[in-house]
């Protein structure tokens, strides 16, 4: 497979389990720009505090990971 396609692929458990964080981190950093910041405060307390550049970039890695099996 070439282009995006090697990434995609959304009936893998492993690859939702690195779109969620990418997901979450991606609305934590945008989130206070939009006035959400009692949802940014509850993702935060779920995910331990990890930030938004933790979530997103483990959510990468996993993805790349994922294509690279």
């Amino acid at each position: 497979m070439t282009g995006w396609r090697k990434y995609w692929k959304p009936h893998s458990v492993t690859w939702w389990s690195s779109v969620v964080p990418l997901t979450l981190g991606l609305f934590v950093a945008f989130g206070p720009v939009h006035g959400l910041t009692d949802w940014v405060y509850s993702i935060d307390a779920l995910t331990g505090g990890i930030g938004p550049y933790g979530l997103v970039n483990g959510g990468l890695v996993g993805i790349g990971l994922r294509a690279a099996l």
